[in-house]
């Protein structure tokens, strides 16, 4: 019998296949953007990330008492992620930004929408379905995240105080992936399965519409 993990990478590829070639995907892990269009990245990276902690304790809180494995994973995420948002803020403002008018500032509608959805799938749907948004951010990050700060770093002549969110993500995801991988070979429930399924799909539209929004 397949692991649910390889289906559902399997059932994902097309989404997965169609973000990743959006032009300012492609052009980030070139390191060909400008000085503006990394800043306008990370301004929206700071808008979704201050909510992954919410996110993970309100997906928990939903869980029933027969998945408190789920819930014991969760603690472990948050653990991972606190504070993180504040990393970026740093790093906006090495790249001589204003990171104060970011952190009052709000998000581009694309990533309204994209927290806005989570949210409702977690408090409306099955609270089960977030883990396809882990998928999504975590795997991306992985494809993308070390390789393209080092390429932006060197074409914008940054210094490596500009990249403590970038650089952090892709070698810390391969970890959190090993983990979340058995995570999901444990998920057994069809209706579960459906749900994360789902979610990863609508998050990879979603998440690749907040890349569409940023200028080159």
């Amino acid at each position: 019998m397949d692991k649910f993990f390889d289906h559902l990478q399997q059932e994902t590829r097309s989404a997965r296949d169609e973000m990743l070639n959006i032009e300012q995907l492609i052009r980030g892990a070139q390191g060909n953007i400008s000085l503006e269009t990394y800043t306008a990245y990370l301004t929206e990276a700071y808008h979704h990330v201050k909510h992954t902690t919410p996110l993970l304790m309100a997906c928990g809180s939903r869980l029933p008492s027969e998945k408190e494995w789920l819930r014991n994973a969760i603690a472990e995420y948050i653990e991972e992620e606190l504070g993180h948002q504040e990393w970026i803020l740093n790093d906006i403002k090495a790249c001589g930004a204003d990171s104060e008018a970011v952190r009052n500032g709000q998000p581009k509608p694309a990533t309204e929408l994209m927290v806005a959805y989570a949210y409702d799938t977690i408090q409306r749907g099955n609270p089960v379905a977030f883990f396809g948004m882990v998928l999504v951010l975590e795997g991306t990050s992985i494809q993308l995240a070390t390789n393209a700060a080092g390429k932006i770093k060197e074409s914008l002549n940054l210094s490596d105080h500009a990249f403590s969110y970038l650089s952090s993500h892709g070698s810390l995801d391969i970890s959190h992936m090993d983990f979340f991988e058995k995570l999901m070979n444990r998920v057994e429930d069809e209706n579960d399965q459906l749900a994360i399924i789902h979610m990863a799909n609508m998050m990879y539209k979603l998440y690749g519409d907040v890349f569409r929004s940023i200028p080159l």
